[in-house]
């Protein structure tokens, strides 16, 4: 996201935030407004807690939703779990997204809660698909079923220390991973 312009400085949506790093990013580049949204009860707490700590109260609004919140925003932004499966642990529900349930959900939503004009931005890895768990094809057909298109997609390829790992049991899929923004607006 650093290297993308915002398209809006008055007010964001961040779907599923967890702890709210992305909420208060956009706030610290000066967007006006954050309505960060998260469902789940401890990263809901743990965004609540990071938002004062940070002293960004006056520009982020937490609130517990099932992905959207009230309305629409002229910027809308989810990072979502990146692999399509059932995670066994609370800690967990960071990474695994059961039948990609979040990242389907977001999409379908979206068109409704943007500013007509507007754009959603969707930053993901495709680590599940060099491991086998979904396809670009599948991607694409969700995004366009949701009535959207790609604006244009800005990668980025890990530099964490296992995608460069020989040893690591999955270091085939973590070297070949990219990070995508994806810019996202209304068909």
């Amino acid at each position: 996201m650093a290297n993308q312009p915002l398209p809006t400085k008055e007010l964001a949506f961040d779907i599923g935030t967890g702890t709210g790093v992305l909420a208060a990013v956009l706030a610290q580049w000066g967007v006006g407004r954050v309505v960060a949204t998260e469902l789940d009860a401890r990263a809901l707490a743990c965004a609540h807690e990071n938002v004062s700590r940070l002293d960004l109260g006056g520009q982020i609004d937490v609130v517990e939703a099932d992905l959207f919140p009230e309305g629409r925003a002229p910027l809308v932004v989810c990072n979502p779990p990146w692999l399509p499966a059932r995670p066994s642990s609370a800690i967990e529900h960071a990474i695994y997204d059961p039948e990609s349930r979040m990242l389907r959900g977001f999409l379908a939503g979206l068109r409704d809660h943007l500013t007509p004009g507007c754009e959603g931005w969707l930053s993901l890895s495709d680590f599940a698909e060099h491991l086998g768990l979904r396809t670009r094809t599948q991607l694409q057909e969700w995004i366009n079923g949701a009535g959207l298109k790609v604006e244009g997609r800005i990668d980025i390829k890990p530099r964490h220390p296992k995608s460069a790992d020989k040893t690591d049991p999955l270091f085939a899929a973590r070297s070949k991973e990219t990070t995508s923004l994806w810019r996202l607006i209304a068909a």
